[in-house]
């Protein structure tokens, strides 16, 4: 919705100039008002600052919206650019956004919303859309399934053309079927064991070391991701080899075992006080030492991870146990901090900025939660981020994160487990066009807003 944008004074201020001739999806025109009463909202509102901008001012003048901030911001032009406008003739009259539902939704996409119920949803070719000539693809079906398993009978039996779910036994199931099926599993971000670290015991660095080294990473991508997703190898959580260039020599030493150490992590546990009680399990100050890892049971690939971080840790006296839950109540939970740990993706990120701010920038840390969801509550690594964030330079970018780096890895306020793929399979026999390893014009995950990107390149076969 721009066609350009200038960083000033410093890096401190961003002018977007707004892009002419966009209606929204109502008929009426796209404005800079619009944008700035947007990101007004954002300053009004926390709870829908998703992305934690710390905006300081929103000016417009003519087609060109400033938005100012107290640092500069180089580095998260991500997070600043992807906030989805509102029009200012509906949104200023519903009061708190974070509250309102919206049953007839306007906005300037290509698409508008069909149908909506708990069954799924459809949406239609927005007439007004400003690149009309690129919508090919008349009606997308958004069908709701209550597991991967679901999913996954759909995409076997042609009732899906785009799915993103972990399959295992691929090549058997989906790609052998039909020469038009494919799959692409781009590697993205990192997954990781999250602790709350507002609870005993993982609030304990001994014991977040100790789980580390007793998890087997080679039987949670094997045996959990069916391969699909390799093991995590060091200790920082950068996305690897995706930001190799920005590893700093300070960790690269801290590689990460693919295989348990039930004897490192009985020593670290013995080293800080704890000792084995009569039921095996470790024991300090009459407490166990016990938790639960909370993840969806309709995540089949994180349920079954779980469950063997689970068992591993029980070989190692500690007594975990696997909490499934629904999707809904999960994401509550995290949201609320409502959990012992949970097995959680990393943002995916242009850069390692976008991925260390969602997980340590202590103001996503709300009462409905963003990112942050260790509650991780750090003031030098605060403003080590906004530092990150003011790097002019790739050089510059890479010398601010080492800091954060080092902290990762020394203190585990997440603890890697394996690197995360963008899940992609394709039945291809309606449709052409989409990203492939040799036209990776985007990730092929049907998750937004990248695909709109890819139903922007879809066309018909005839």
């Amino acid at each position: 919705l721009a066609t350009k944008y200038v960083f000033s004074d410093g890096g401190k201020k961003i002018t977007f100039t707004i892009r002419p001739g966009v209606k929204w999806s109502n008929g009426s025109q796209m404005t800079a008002a619009d944008v700035a009463f947007t990101y007004n909202l954002l300053r009004k509102y926390p709870a829908i600052n998703t992305g934690g901008l710390d905006l300081t001012g929103v000016s417009m003048a003519g087609d060109t919206v400033t938005l100012s901030f107290p640092t500069a911001q180089y580095t998260n032009l991500q997070n600043i650019a992807s906030v989805y406008i509102v029009p200012q003739s509906v949104w200023s009259t519903v009061g708190n956004p974070a509250t309102y539902v919206d049953a007839n939704p306007v906005g300037t996409g290509p698409y508008t919303l069909g149908t909506f119920t708990p069954q799924g949803f459809t949406m239609v070719k927005n007439p007004n859309y400003w690149q009309a000539s690129k919508v090919r693809v008349g009606t997308l079906d958004f069908p709701a399934y209550a597991s991967n398993t679901n999913a996954e009978e759909a995409l076997f039996s042609n009732q899906l053309d785009w799915a993103g779910n972990f399959i295992p036994n691929l090549k058997k199931l989906f790609l052998s079927k039909s020469k038009y099926n494919t799959a692409w599993e781009a590697a993205l971000n990192t997954v990781t064991l999250e602790p709350n670290l507002n609870r005993f015991p993982l609030n304990q660095l001994p014991v977040r070391e100790a789980v580390s080294l007793a998890i087997d990473r080679t039987a949670i991508s094997t045996e959990g991701e069916a391969g699909l997703e390799p093991p995590a190898v060091n200790s920082s959580g950068l996305a690897l080899p995706v930001f190799d260039a920005y590893l700093a020599g300070a960790v690269k030493g801290d590689t990460i075992s693919p295989n348990a150490n039930v004897t490192a992590a009985d020593d670290v546990l013995r080293a800080a006080g704890w000792k084995k009680g009569s039921g095996g399990y470790f024991e300090k100050g009459g407490k166990v030492l016990s938790f639960t890892i909370s993840d969806p049971t309709s995540y089949t690939d994180y349920a079954a991870d779980a469950s063997i971080i689970s068992s591993e840790l029980k070989k190692a006296g500690m007594a975990v146990t696997f909490n499934g839950q629904s999707v809904t109540a999960w994401s509550s939970d995290v949201a609320d901090g409502n959990f012992d740990s949970v097995l959680h993706w990393s943002n995916t990120s242009v850069n390692p900025y976008g991925l260390y701010n969602g997980w340590l920038n202590s103001s996503l840390d709300t009462s409905s939660a963003s990112g942050d969801y260790e509650h991780l509550h750090n003031a030098a690594i605060d403003a080590q981020l906004t530092k990150v964030a003011e790097a002019p330079t790739p050089a510059a970018e890479s010398a601010a994160l080492s800091p954060i780096e080092t902290y990762v890895a020394k203190n585990l306020p997440v603890i890697p487990v394996v690197y995360g793929v963008a899940w992609s399979e394709v039945n291809g026999q309606h449709f052409g066009g989409w990203p492939t390893p040799s036209n990776p014009y985007e990730s092929a995950q049907p998750a937004t807003p990248t695909n709109e990107v890819v139903v922007l390149h879809l066309f018909p076969r005839g």
